[in-house]
């Protein structure tokens, strides 16, 4: 049976059972379950830490896991990064107190950095140059700051919002911009067929979320300019109306782009222009 590890609370864990749901497999807990087993995937999924699951997944204890590319980082963990998941975006950064001046190249030795990324500060510090001191926090770390345990924080930062209410600023770029990632341990998990196959179910959902198919009716005379406008993956699919001189056009596109290829497709005399999500697909 197949073991995958998936973070057991917050942003991670809910996207990363949203996305095993939606690929086909059933990783929904009831309660606080430990582990959920699908058999009639024959796979089974472990809900860990997120801070946990790299390390696991790097011993062989699991096949595979979904964690943070700065959760990865920080580990040390060495294993094999399948696909980045397209959520639980988020910036690792510095934040100082507003108007203190303070970035990340006027750092001492007496800077004091709180956080609960170690290795992920002490790596780029070293490679900054900069001795400062890394005060170990477990959660919270914004408020380290205002009761005299550091003088800069380095946390994951998503909207910003929490450390502008602690009074402060993020401080230079950030240190590593992360996601969601699949792992596995090396090359040879990963080509498993169990393994593989749900790599590719999870690669069908990620590509499907990004696209949209657009079907439309069109004077043949504009199929030319069309095709430039929905050139789908190898080309559009394109049948004959029983109305003389019209086709009908069927192609993916991407969704970000779907609001310019519906005005693009009006300019050029298309009609019936229809819209529709996919669910997953194979490319």
């Amino acid at each position: 049976m197949l073991q995958i590890a998936l973070p057991n609370k917050g942003a991670l864990s809910d996207g990363a059972v949203t996305l095993a749901d939606e690929a086909g497999y059933h990783a929904k807990r009831r309660g606080r379950e430990l582990s959920v087993r699908d058999a009639d995937n024959d796979v089974e999924f472990i809900f860990l830490r997120p801070r946990d699951i790299a390390t696991y997944v790097s011993n062989g204890i699991v096949e595979l896991g979904v964690t943070g590319l700065d959760l990865l980082h920080d580990s040390g963990a060495d294993v094999k990064q399948l696909m980045p998941l397209e959520f639980g975006k988020a910036r690792f950064c510095y934040a100082v107190p507003k108007e203190s001046g303070l970035t990340p190249d006027t750092f001492t030795k007496q800077t004091r950095i709180a956080t609960s990324y170690d290795n992920l500060v002490r790596q780029d510090l070293e490679q900054r140059g900069i001795d400062a001191t890394v005060v170990h926090l477990d959660g919270a770390v914004e408020i380290s700051i205002q009761l005299g345990v550091a003088d800069a924080i380095a946390d994951v930062v998503q909207t910003g919002r929490t450390i502008d209410e602690a009074g402060l600023t993020t401080a230079g770029e950030a240190i590593l911009n992360t996601q969601a990632i699949l792992i596995a341990q090396n090359n040879d998990i990963a080509s498993l067929e169990p393994a593989r196959l749900f790599a590719e179910r999870v690669r069908g959902i990620l590509v499907a979320r990004e696209h949209i198919v657009v079907e439309y009716d069109l004077p043949k005379e504009h199929l030319a300019k069309a095709r430039d406008i929905t050139p789908g993956i190898e080309s559009p699919t394109v049948s004959p109306l029983s109305k003389d001189g019209w086709v009908a056009v069927k192609a993916m596109a991407k969704q970000a782009e779907v609001n310019r290829i519906m005005d693009e497709l009006t300019a050029i005399g298309a009609k019936g222009i229809i819209i529709t999500d996919i669910r997953t697909c194979r490319i």
